[in-house]
């Protein structure tokens, strides 16, 4: 079953998330209904449901639950497997407002043979670190994953799941979404290096440098 919201402002939250979930596999970050995606509201969360897949999701599909995976809505559909992993980092994280979680082909390859990420690239510092980490494996939908990820992530704001794929967290869905994108890029030219021989990391002193600079990059508000 469904809800259809009368509040004009969790209507138009729907919208944005869904458009988000839509744009993950529009952008090839996932295949048919795998991933998840999710954004706060005041009394807990919208998940998207189990089982739908992103271009068939409406907004009244989303299910509202609180951090602790209690139903907000009678008769809605059911959440996501992994909400117990969205709502850890949001009990754990007041600064997240949202989260992308996907099956990406080089993060989850990456995953997979449990290879962090580290400072390869200059971008890296989208993500709030100056290493993409690896949570240690857990099985999905539990609450073993949702703690292996929330301490993976630490103060940053993605992370690999080992054999799994990656998270990724942000202010708004949208911001969440550029996050894993980055994920995936840097992902991709972390597996390329490696059938070189491997790159150059950037050091310490370099990072703090690209830190400084990201404080002034892009359009301030």
């Amino acid at each position: 079953m469904s809800h259809t919201p009368q509040d004009p402002v969790e209507t138009e939250v729907r919208k944005t998330l869904v458009a988000t979930y839509q744009e993950l596999i529009v952008a090839g970050l996932g295949i048919g209904s795998s991933g998840n995606v999710s954004c706060r509201i005041e009394q807990g969360m919208l998940v998207t449901p189990t089982g739908i897949p992103p271009l068939e999701m409406r907004p009244e599909h989303l299910v509202a639950v609180t951090l602790a995976g209690e139903s907000l809505v009678p008769d809605q559909m059911l959440p996501s497997s992994e909400w117990h992993m969205h709502a850890a980092i949001y009990r754990a994280r007041a600064d997240t407002q949202a989260i992308v979680h996907c099956h990406s082909r080089y993060a989850t390859t990456l995953a997979c043979a449990h290879r962090p990420i580290p400072a390869i690239h200059y971008m890296i510092a989208v993500t709030g670190a100056r290493e993409i980490p690896l949570a240690p494996y857990a099985t999905f939908g539990t609450d073993a994953l949702a703690r292996s990820t929330v301490d993976a992530l630490g103060a940053g704001c993605a992370c690999l799941l080992a054999n799994h794929g990656q998270i990724a967290l942000g202010s708004t869905p949208g911001q969440a979404l550029k996050v894993a994108q980055e994920v995936e890029e840097l992902a991709a030219v972390y597996w390329n290096t490696l059938l070189v021989g491997g790159g150059q990391e950037l050091n310490d002193q370099q990072m703090a440098e690209v830190e400084d600079a990201f404080q002034t990059y892009g359009q301030q508000r």
